[in-house]
């Protein structure tokens, strides 16, 4: 849910970028952002998984390993209470957004803008698309002539 709100946002920065720099194949760039975000949030969550399922394995308790043919889920007790499972359950929720944000920011830079990498060129352009963003909300009335 939250690498979907993070990726649309991506495109949309991605979006305005484009027609700002006035680049040909709008929807090509477009369309990329929003492949190389999958992508990466996609081999980030494999990544987690794998991680996560190491953390768990290796404790090994019987409560873990379960029969083919039970029914039921695993008990993934032990290991992770506290702040420790507060802060790993945190992280593996937010980095793939975070890595998927920085991979679409890195080619914004590197082939939109064709600019050096620096925090200023990563994170420029995010103030004005959330303004246009605030901007599209509101209405417009229209006066009566009389």
């Amino acid at each position: 849910m939250i690498s979907g709100i993070v990726m649309v946002f991506a495109v949309i920065w991605v979006y305005q970028t484009a027609l700002k720099e006035r680049t040909k194949n709008l929807l090509f760039w477009v369309a990329g952002a929003g492949v190389v975000f999958l992508g990466v949030v996609g081999l980030f969550y494999f990544l987690d998984i794998a991680t996560l399922e190491s953390f768990r394995s290796s404790e090994s308790t019987p409560g873990y390993e379960k029969d083919l043919l039970s029914v039921g889920d695993r008990k993934n007790e032990g290991g992770f209470e506290g702040f420790k499972g507060v802060f790993l359950s945190t992280f593996f929720e937010l980095m793939p957004a975070i890595a998927g944000f920085m991979a679409v920011a890195a080619l914004r830079v590197k082939f939109l803008l064709k600019a050096a990498f620096t925090p200023a060129n990563l994170f420029s352009g995010l103030s004005e698309m959330f303004a246009s963003i605030s901007g599209s909300f509101k209405s417009t009335t229209v006066k009566e002539e009389e």
